[in-house]
């Protein structure tokens, strides 16, 4: 890789690498107090967990020569031990190890919020091995893993065959993730404690800017160097985030007559998930109004899943989920041929099937996240209950769990 390539993804790896902090403090400040530092341990922790699984089989699983040609699951022995990253041997191959590891982390990151306030510490890092492995690989692999006919690789059937086009993770990684949160929540139930307000929306607003900035690492990095690729997902994932912090701002405004951060602070994010699978697809001109629908929709569907008492306490599977389906269906309609990918959106006559083609893939990932999702959490509670004491959940789980608390309340 050249050096300049290599700054620029290495610079990229920094800035992914921020979005863990700013995801647990996005989550913790929106928590009761005497949760948030539980937060941080569920992000972080599950980061940890990720690390151990990627470095002993899950880079296989995931980028692997997929195991009987089939499309559906790479070979786990394939970087076995990342013992091949050791030499300088020009693939580059221990960088994507690192990069593709920090992917996976933060897809589990966001599955957090369907655990939240109410999940046994142990009981969540051992969900986020079998989650990665069960979930999260054969999901990637079908996405990222690309086939090499010269080779004789053969790569994930959703991108290879069905022809998927997912920029950067829309459907492995967002709407995978928010239906994994909403079939966690639902294994464990509605918390016992009022929900409430966030308890510290400074920390939300920071987190959330720490993630916009590690966005920017997250699509740009995507792109494999510093060229135009690069520099263009950056511009159209800026323009998106604006859009959807703006969108959520004005049904906030309509609605409840006053526009909040937090409700800013969730477009913002919204607009990012709506932008990663289409980013280098839509024209910067384009991405604005999809930032603004994501934002808007998003803002509407976390009232409607309230309302129907679903307790996906961070609105992971409005955000990730709901927000990734209307951004790629966006790009379905209103993509342009113009932009890097080359797509020809059904509004400016391009073919229809691209429609079937991407319906057929976020069909596949929402049944199969919830349905595997479900199956791993039922069966840890059948063996042994995952979820904490209602002493436990009264008391705060900083406090209950990890014999520590955010704010030293005694001094006061």
């Amino acid at each position: 890789m050249p050096a300049a390539d290599l700054a620029w993804m290495l610079a990229a790896f920094a800035l992914v690498l921020l979005m863990f902090p700013g995801l647990a403090l996005f989550y913790g400040g929106m928590m009761k107090g005497r949760n948030a530092l539980n937060m941080f341990m569920m992000v972080m922790g599950s980061m940890a967990v990720t690390a151990f699984v990627y470095v002993a089989f899950g880079h296989g699983l995931v980028l692997g020569d997929s195991v009987g040609g089939l499309g559906l699951i790479g070979n786990p022995l394939e970087y076995a031990g990342w013992t091949a990253f050791t030499a300088d041997d020009g693939s580059d191959a221990a960088y994507w190890g690192a990069f593709y590891t920090l992917f996976a982390a933060i897809s589990i990151g966001i599955v957090a919020s369907g655990g939240a306030g109410r999940m046994r510490f142990g009981a969540w890092l051992v969900f986020s091995a079998l989650w990665i492995v069960l979930v999260y690989a054969p999901l990637a692999h079908w996405v990222f893993a690309f086939s090499d006919e010269e080779s004789g690789v053969v790569g994930g059937w959703m991108r290879n065959v069905l022809g998927l086009h997912d920029y950067a993770g829309g459907t492995a990684v967002h709407m995978n993730a928010g239906a994994s949160a909403l079939a966690l929540a639902a294994v464990l139930g509605p918390r016992r404690t009022s929900h409430g307000r966030p308890h510290n929306i400074s920390l939300v607003l920071l987190g959330a800017g720490m993630l916009f900035v590690g966005w920017i690492g997250f699509n740009g990095g995507t792109a494999a160097g510093a060229n135009f690729l690069a520099g263009y997902v950056v511009f159209t994932t800026l323009l998106a985030a604006l859009g959807g912090g703006l969108g959520f701002a004005l049904i906030e405004h309509f609605r409840d007559g006053q526009a909040t951060m937090l409700g800013f602070a969730s477009g913002l994010i919204a607009g990012l998930v709506g932008i990663t699978p289409t980013a280098d697809a839509v024209t910067p001109l384009a991405s604005l109004p999809l930032g603004l629908v994501c934002g808007a929709v998003v803002a509407w569907a976390i009232t409607w899943l309230r309302r129907r008492r679903v307790d996906d306490a961070l609105d992971a599977f409005a955000v990730h989920g709901i927000g990734g389906i209307v951004g790629t269906y966006l790009a379905v309609l209103f993509a342009s041929s113009a932009a890097p990918a080359g797509l020809t959106g059904i509004v400016f006559g391009g073919d229809p099937m691209l429609a079937v083609t991407e319906t057929i893939a976020i069909a596949v990932t929402l049944v199969y996240s919830f349905g595997m999702t479900y199956a791993i959490a039922w069966v840890m509670n059948k063996i042994r209950p995952i979820r904490v004491s209602a002493k436990q959940e009264a008391v705060g789980l900083d406090r209950a769990l990890h014999a520590e608390t955010a704010y030293d309340f005694d001094r006061i």
